[in-house]
């Protein structure tokens, strides 16, 4: 069996890479994107592997596979995946997706439909690298949870879906900052790693797998809070987390901190912003989240069966 490839499109979205396979990936059938992911996961894990892991990849780095649509009026369909499994939902891959559709000619500007494994979600590119997504309905189950973390004692949060489930922190003692991740990164893995030893769980038993420490702003002027957002894995979101901040405004809405419709400004660690907000339909929290992204690279990756390390490592 000779070198096999297929083509994929890297953008980043404020600073968080989206590394989308366009052409070449695995058969996943026709079912839901839900349905589809199952498959990828089961038959089809190696591809994930290869491109997001080294040598290829980085553990920073989040994929992404165009699918067909369930429903052929939809842009897309999408599953989204990182260095350690699936991901329900990517707001910051969602906003890479579509620049990329845009770059292939596959959409126009305006508003269009993808479906995710978590249910459907509306883009509006509004430039070729402006993105509004209109997210699946979000909402706070637990508010106020307090755990007992070694080494650092009491700290309360709460429990949010933003198309993930977050463990939403702002008393946490913690400095936001590029030269503090190695002590941030230690700090929210002891957290989730509290969470799980206490059973303190999302809807249904669904692991906790994001943290989310929130901060002053470092211009008050450009943004409303600043965040430090850990995701599965050991490693941070270099923007400020498009369901991260969808978790948020649900709990800001619920507390009577944000009205409909009026505009929350997230700032990363590194300093990019998200702007959110959001509206109630049929009495659900639904977010809006605006970002921008860039492509930049398209490339063929070779699978040579003499590597050893095809599939990465």
């Amino acid at each position: 069996m000779g070198v096999t490839k297929l083509t994929i499109i890297d953008s980043h979205t404020g600073g968080e890479p989206t590394r989308t396979i366009v052409s070449g990936g695995p058969d996943l059938g026709t079912g839901s994107m839900a349905e589809r992911k199952q498959v990828f996961a089961e038959k089809f894990d190696h591809f994930r592997r290869a491109l997001v892991n080294e040598p290829r990849g980085s553990d920073v780095m989040v994929g992404a596979i165009l699918c067909e649509p369930a429903d052929s009026s939809h842009a897309a369909g999408v599953i989204f995946f990182n260095n350690v499994g699936y991901l329900n939902m990517c707001g910051h891959g969602t906003i890479g997706v579509a620049v990329t559709l845009y770059h292939l000619g596959k959409i126009d500007l305006g508003k269009h439909i993808l479906e995710t494994p978590v249910g459907l979600v509306e883009i509006n590119l509004l430039e070729p690298t402006k993105v509004s997504i209109e997210n699946v309905a979000s909402f706070r189950t637990r508010k106020d949870v307090e755990i007992e973390v070694p080494h650092y004692g009491v700290i309360t949060g709460d429990v949010a879906w933003g198309g993930n489930w977050f463990f939403l922190i702002k008393a946490h003692n913690q400095r936001i900052g590029l030269d503090n991740t190695t002590r941030l990164i230690d700090f929210c893995s002891q957290v989730r790693d509290t969470l799980n030893q206490q059973n303190i769980t999302g809807d249904n038993g669904a692991e906790i797998d994001h943290i989310e420490l929130f901060a002053e702003p470092t211009n008050e002027s450009l943004a409303d809070s600043q965040n430090f957002v850990l995701c599965p894995g050991r490693e941070y979101d270099r923007s400020p987390c498009g369901t991260g901040t969808s978790a948020k405004l649900a709990c800001l809405y619920a507390d009577g901190h944000i009205k409909e419709n009026e505009v929350w400004r997230q700032q990363s660690i590194i300093g990019s912003i998200f702007e959110g907000a959001v509206t109630i339909r049929d009495g659900q929290i639904v977010p809006t989240i605006s970002g921008s992204a860039f492509v930049n690279m398209q490339a063929e990756v070779l699978f040579d069966p003499n590597d050893p390390f095809q599939f990465g490592f």
